[in-house]
């Protein structure tokens, strides 16, 4: 069964951001090649977004729940405000793609270069922490929603989320980086 986590906001930008938590492994054949396969094996457990009104996340509990969290996300999508944004528009892009079985295109890039690091980014614009429990390190989440520790997974996924619109904020975006769909 999907849960679902909902807060209002107040926030001042056009769009949507997206975030994503996963499980999985990235496939190595294809690590750092910009080729969409190299997220072949990771699926999205939590779905995130933020836009000017509310922050929502949609998420499951159990792996079995993974297909029916594609398929929400799937409708979901659709009734999200334009432009979309993510922190790493590849990983995002990657991991729906094989999710939701549809390639999906991001308007901005929050990553200022590739492979910077949102701690990184956190810290230099001098952006709150939102309590993460994991001070954005995503593969803490993975583990903790492997291990059953929800709240904590649906608290770092809200606090990403809030990062992300702060850097937008304070920032802008970038145009992403290209990713080969191999057909």
């Amino acid at each position: 069964m999907i849960q679902e986590y909902q807060e209002d906001i107040q926030s001042d930008f056009e769009g949507t951001i997206i975030d994503i938590e996963t499980i999985g492994r990235f496939n190595q054949l294809y690590r750092y090649t910009n080729d969409v396969r190299e997220y072949e094996y990771i699926q999205q457990v939590i779905f995130g977004s933020i836009d000017r009104y509310a922050l929502r996340i949609l998420y499951v509990q159990d792996t079995s729940e993974i297909m029916e969290l594609n398929e929400r996300v799937a409708t979901v999508i659709d009734s999200l405000l334009r432009p979309f944004y993510a922190f790493n528009t590849s990983f995002e892009t990657g991991v729906l793609y094989f999710g939701l079985g549809e390639e999906l295109y991001f308007d901005g890039e929050l990553q200022d270069e590739k492979f910077e690091a949102k701690a990184d980014a956190v810290r230099k614009l001098g952006i709150p922490n939102y309590d993460d429990p994991f001070y954005d390190k995503g593969i803490m989440c993975m583990h903790a929603w492997e291990s059953g520790q929800y709240d904590t997974a649906i608290a770092h996924n809200r606090a990403c989320l809030l990062k992300e619109r702060d850097i937008l904020l304070k920032r802008g975006s970038r145009e992403p980086d290209e990713l080969v769909f191999v057909r």
